[in-house]
């Protein structure tokens, strides 16, 4: 979700009220998935490397993401969205913890929509997680390692998700940036100029366009 700070700068607001934004925007997206009938929503909120931004705007990120548990947890009850954490707890703070894992399960029997909230997530640090769970999982039951692409897939985060088909990455940014580096594998991805605050449904419209052209192309091709 890029381009909250810039949002922000362009209107003489501080970087907080383009986090806001975006915060309101994700909402409208969220509805707008369901109706649109997508079956999984993968929303990068904080990366691993975003700790090193300033402490005041990691405070305050934190502040959102535990917000947004708490006070949006009726309307995913109402619209049927799943919500799950993806990515590491060490290091976020328990307070937040507390407020996601009560949403996680009361929404645990939503079937419209899984929403992934991606939050302290690093691609590598997904892959370097999983090896290290199939590891101690092998000493300890001492049977043959045998490891395959569907072994290193259920060691994943969230891992009852299926691959990605499509990534979209607004403000202009071309840059993977370590997002579900697994998954993504054999994802369409398209890069908008529209920065995140100003993402709307007939955007999201466009990208299942785009998306659904590329298939098209590639059946054809084949």
């Amino acid at each position: 979700m890029d381009g909250n700070g810039r949002w922000a700068q362009a209107r003489g607001l501080p970087r907080s009220a383009g986090h806001q934004a975006g915060l309101q925007t994700a909402q409208h997206i969220i509805e707008a998935s369901v109706n649109l009938g997508i079956q999984v929503l993968t929303i990068y909120v904080f990366s691993t490397e975003n700790w090193s931004r300033p402490v005041k705007e990691v405070d305050y990120l934190m502040y959102l993401a535990e917000d947004y548990a708490e006070r949006e947890l009726p309307e995913l009850q109402r619209i049927g969205v799943r919500l799950q954490l993806m990515g590491k707890r060490d290091g976020l703070p328990t307070a937040l913890l507390n407020a996601f894992d009560q949403a996680i399960a009361q929404t645990r029997d939503n079937s419209k929509m899984i929403l992934n909230l991606a939050l302290n997530y690093g691609g590598r640090s997904e892959i370097v997680d999983a090896i290290k769970a199939i590891l101690n999982e092998h000493n300890e039951s001492r049977h043959k390692l045998n490891i395959k692409e569907s072994t290193l897939h259920r060691y994943l985060y969230c891992p009852d998700c299926p691959d990605v088909d499509m990534v979209i990455r607004t403000g202009g940014e071309w840059r993977l940036s370590n997002f579900m580096l697994w998954r993504i594998a054999h994802a369409v991805f398209w890069s908008t100029p529209v920065l995140w605050p100003d993402f709307q449904r007939e955007h999201l419209q466009e990208a299942i366009k785009i998306y659904a052209n590329q298939i098209s192309v590639q059946n054809y091709d084949s």
